[in-house]
């Protein structure tokens, strides 16, 4: 049962209340207003034009990728076992640009139970957290129902946020974070899940049983790349080998590079581990922490995330694996099909194939 919460005496405002309003994007950061929402993703234009011939073919090549069509919902994790490493702002990030260069809804979620911070990446739209959707539940039939619940940026990305109450957020259980995966991969394509800071809380059981991606976030620097090599050292231990073989790395730039720190070493020994490691570089505007705009990012910043993109797309036409054994097994209904690469036809139109499982985002 939850915890009960002290309803807000007279006067008094609601936990989160003077965050949101005094400490905004738009209050504290200088610069243009923030841009309206777009329409439908697929109707943008890609943002990577590169120029040259050679550049331009490999930048199709993975833009054709990160399209490639998913009959079934892709679920990516991304975690640390450190705070402040650029978790959030890498699942932020990563979901945008899928969202920006795909047909189709990706939604990220907040499953850190000690008050995430990824509902203030996107301009909120509504109050609702991911606790209150595993409430509604029962009465959630169609995608414009779980839409109530979500947030949408300028990029199509959706959010669905946490609570700020650290005694409510951390309520949220395996069973809840299962509850929810299930509701919403049959309208969501692509799901991520932006993770707590800890190995053993509940809900992270579902978040790695039920993962097809997961990705490990480090930063160029002693302490952050130790604690991102023991994560995959602990995850080896206690049956996700097969997880990490397949795992990515992102060594992210948190804040301005020195000179002391042999960034190729940290590359050189993720690569040995995970199937493959993205560098991030610093970037002012993810620095920020505020509501993400790929348009605001460094060219060399949105590149990394084109490549970051692209390596998780390999895996879209690929099958699920079976869930280590300890864990109950996903149910049936979105087991994936076993078709080949060639049979999804890497370099096809973007977008949903007309026979999709998934229903079409309204225009």
């Amino acid at each position: 049962m939850p915890p009960r919460q002290t309803p807000p005496g007279p006067g008094q405002a609601p936990l989160g209340h003077s965050a949101a309003t005094e400490l905004s994007s738009e209050r504290l950061l200088r610069g243009a207003p923030p841009k309206p929402r777009s329409t439908r993703p697929g109707n943008r234009p890609s943002r990577f034009r590169l120029g040259g011939a050679r550049e331009d073919t490999e930048t199709q090549r993975k833009l054709e990728l990160i399209r490639t069509p998913v009959h079934a919902c892709y679920r990516i994790a991304v975690i640390s076992l450190k705070g402040g490493v650029g978790k959030t702002t890498a699942t932020t990030a990563l979901g945008a640009t899928l969202a920006s260069e795909r047909q189709d809804k990706v939604l990220a979620i907040d499953a850190n139970p000690d008050a995430g911070t990824l509902g203030r990446r996107v301009r909120r739209e509504t109050g609702a957290t991911i606790r209150d959707l595993v409430q509604a539940i029962p009465t959630l039939h169609t995608y414009m129902d779980i839409r109530a619940f979500t947030s949408q940026a300028p990029s199509g990305l959706e959010i669905l946020a946490n609570d700020v109450d650290p005694a409510i957020s951390t309520t949220f259980n395996d069973d809840d974070y299962r509850r929810a995966i299930d509701i919403l991969g049959r309208q969501y394509p692509i799901v991520l899940t932006d993770s707590g800071t800890g190995l053993l809380y509940s809900a992270m059981r579902g978040v790695l049983d039920l993962a097809d991606q997961l990705i490990i976030v480090a930063t160029p620097s002693v302490d952050g790349a130790s604690s991102a090599s023991t994560t995959l050292d602990w995850l080896n231990a206690h049956g996700y080998a097969d997880l990490v073989s397949r795992a990515l790395t992102v060594v992210s730039g948190v804040r301005e590079k020195g000179k002391m720190i042999k960034t190729e070493d940290i590359v050189a020994h993720f690569s040995a581990r995970c199937r493959g490691v993205v560098s991030v570089p610093f970037d002012e505007h993810l620095s920020t922490g505020a509501e993400l705009d790929l348009d605001l990012m460094r060219s060399k910043t949105r590149e990394a995330y084109l490549d970051l993109c692209a390596l998780v797309a390999e895996g879209f036409a690929t099958r699920r694996p079976t869930p280590p054994a300890a864990a109950p097994a996903a149910p049936a209904a979105y087991a994936y099909p076993p078709q080949s690469a060639q049979q999804h036809g890497y370099g096809t139109a973007p977008g949903y194939p007309q026979h999709s499982p998934f229903p079409q985002q309204p225009r």
